[in-house]
């Protein structure tokens, strides 16, 4: 299928690895330029190599800084030409109890998983609306959909976009071209799943691949995610064909979410 956005230009922020990285990779496989972002050079540099050789004919700048800071977000904007594709993407803030948190905790899960990305929005949808397409991903969780208590930074600045998000999708921009919707994912195979695998191992004496296997075996599909098949779904919202598609939220946890709705 021909997603009808190859010469489009996209900016995917926290790019240089795992789920980022994988909606980068699966724009590119459809011709669009993009734009790349993340705070670690190095591996910002080698993502934007393999980038590069997926498809010679598109365009990849890479920007490495925090998006999360107004320098970070005005050094990657100013390296689009246009944003025809904005993919709202950030590490989750730290699992803890409540009450361990100040207001300090509590702005910086904001500024990063809400406040960031209506910035961005705020900068890139009125010039997406004037040329009569846009689309913009929020990546959030699927603690949005079914929260867990010991992520209540996530839950709750993820949640306050998601919010914020189902009123702006179904204002004057969506009968002008330009649709938001989010991403929730489960389990995926990324860094920080193999981050959190590990340091479970650690705390219960059990083998890696045990816990491994132990957690995988909650979901229907046997097996988590990849950065692949994420960036598939992402390709095709952000697609032509996805131009009814407003204001959504897809779950994609491979069914370990067991409600209806």
């Amino acid at each position: 299928m021909d997603l009808g956005i190859n010469g489009k230009w996209a900016l995917v922020c926290a790019s240089s690895k795992g789920l980022g990285k994988g909606c980068a990779m699966a724009l590119v496989r459809e011709g669009v330029n993009v734009v790349v972002t993340a705070r670690g050079a190095e591996a910002l540099e080698a993502t934007a190599a393999e980038l590069r050789a997926l498809s010679p004919a598109v365009q990849v700048r890479a920007v490495a800084g925090d998006i999360t800071m107004p320098e970070g977000r005005a050094a990657a904007l100013a390296a689009c030409p246009q944003v025809d594709i904005l993919v709202n993407n950030a590490g989750g803030p730290p699992p803890g109890d409540f009450r361990d948190w100040g207001r300090d905790a509590w702005i910086k899960a904001l500024d990063a998983n809400m406040l960031t990305p209506i910035e961005l929005i705020r900068a890139t949808v009125d010039a997406m609306a004037g040329r009569g397409f846009g689309r913009i991903v929020n990546i959030t969780s699927a603690a949005v959909k079914a929260p867990i208590d010991i992520l209540g930074l996530s839950n709750g600045a993820r949640s306050g976009l998601t919010g914020f998000v189902a009123g702006l999708a179904r204002s004057s921009i969506a009968a002008r071209g330009v649709t938001i919707n989010g991403l929730l994912p489960g389990a995926f195979d990324t860094d920080r799943l193999r981050v959190t695998m590990a340091g479970l191992a650690q705390k219960t004496g059990q083998p890696l691949d045990a816990v491994k296997a132990q957690r995988a075996g909650t979901i229907p599909v046997r097996r988590f995610g990849s950065a692949d098949e994420f960036g598939a779904a992402c390709a095709f919202i952000c697609s032509v064909h996805a131009g009814y598609l407003v204001g959504q939220n897809i779950l994609i946890d491979g069914g370990a979410y067991a409600g209806t709705f």
